[in-house]
């Protein structure tokens, strides 16, 4: 999962230490000095433990009852519970990441490695770096690569270099999202695979690719090992399928309405500061503990934007320092509803393509 260590700003990975680095212009250093005064970046470690073992517990007892059904068909209910509970796995991670968890680098570190290699199969190494460059640059397209050409793209420049399947699925991109995001949990799996084998050579020493390596295999003993001792082969693979697609569908429904749609710095441009490069680029999805819940927090993106090290339960509480502040200074503050972020995200895609479909 992302960041093993509070980053700098703007070069490198998002945290405290990039905050200060961040704050030499007069917009970010009040709302810092505010937000610490407040106690907001303080760990609240006994609150992670929490969560962290009432989803342990969960888990366990989803997949007894995934025992207790393996001879009916209906053990594929069971796969939509599973698929949230390691949507939360996932989040947890994903704070271990940005040392939001625990005062300690090790600590952090030892629970993004068992959040997300050992029990989601994901590299916590492919993971850091990839959401780190993203946090450094979000929506820039030379700089992060959440915005680069890939299954999607995200500006018509990109779409204009579209050629043959990719054009087509370009021109269809929008209505295509969500069932592309049904092949995402099994995608972050093969990239983990593919980045340990090839890319991870350049950014892990021998022995954290071992312990990465070792953690998936264990991953993937584990997990096959669980379902055919629970069901038939057939039965199997079918939860297999059903739980990863729902997983996929999840997660990505938690970080696409963040900034898809949202502006995109001009990479010849005059370089944004970091309070404006974090706003102006990220939106904010309205909702109570429910919306809270399902999205890890993520849902309040400026703040955790802005604060990468900030504790997941001290976003709301940041959320009107944030508001006021960017009120103050002029500087657009985006917040929606669920649905409406969805239906901003996808005009934006759709409107990628326009061109294609001229």
């Amino acid at each position: 999962m992302p960041g093993t260590a509070p980053p700098t700003v703007p070069q490198g990975p998002p945290g405290p230490a990039g905050e200060t680095a961040a704050s030499g212009g007069s917009e970010f250093s009040p709302l810092l000095r505010q937000v610490r005064e407040q106690g907001l970046l303080e760990h609240r470690t006994g609150w992670y433990a929490a969560g962290i073992a009432v989803n342990a517990l969960a888990l366990a007892a989803v997949t007894a009852a995934v025992f207790a059904l393996g001879d009916s068909w209906w053990v594929l209910v069971w796969a939509v519970p599973l698929a949230v509970l390691w949507a939360r796995t996932a989040f947890v991670g994903h704070d271990a990441g940005h040392a939001q968890i625990a005062g300690s680098r090790r600590a952090n570190r030892v629970i993004g490695l068992v959040h997300g290699n050992l029990l989601l199969g994901m590299s916590h190494a492919w993971w850091n770096d990839k959401h780190n460059r993203h946090h450094a640059n979000p929506n820039h397209v030379d700089k992060d690569p959440d915005v680069g050409v890939g299954v999607l793209v995200w500006t018509q420049r990109q779409a204009a270099g579209r050629h043959g399947a990719a054009r087509w699925l370009t021109r269809n991109q929008a209505r295509l999202f969500f069932p592309l995001l049904l092949l995402e949990g099994v995608a972050l799996k093969v990239t983990s695979i593919r980045m340990l084998r090839s890319g991870g050579r350049d950014r892990l020493h021998r022995g954290d690719r071992a312990v990465e390596a070792v953690l998936l295999a264990a991953h993937w003993a584990g997990y096959a090992s669980l379902l055919l001792a629970a069901m038939p082969l057939g039965r199997a693979l079918a939860f297999a399928l059903v739980h990863h697609a729902l997983f996929g569908l999840h997660l990505g429904c938690s970080f696409a309405p963040n900034h898809k749609g949202m502006q995109m710095p001009d990479p010849g441009g005059e370089p944004w500061g970091h309070l404006r490069r974090q706003v102006l680029t990220s939106r904010n999805v309205r909702g109570g503990p429910v919306t809270d819940w399902l999205l890890g927090g993520l849902n309040h993106q400026i703040e955790h934007h802005l604060f990468p090290s900030m504790p997941r339960p001290h976003l709301k509480q940041a959320r009107s320092l944030v508001r006021r502040h960017c009120e103050a200074l002029g500087v657009p503050y985006t917040e929606t509803g669920v649905l409406d972020s969805y239906r901003q995200a996808l005009r934006h895609m759709h409107e990628v393509g326009a061109e294609l479909r001229a």
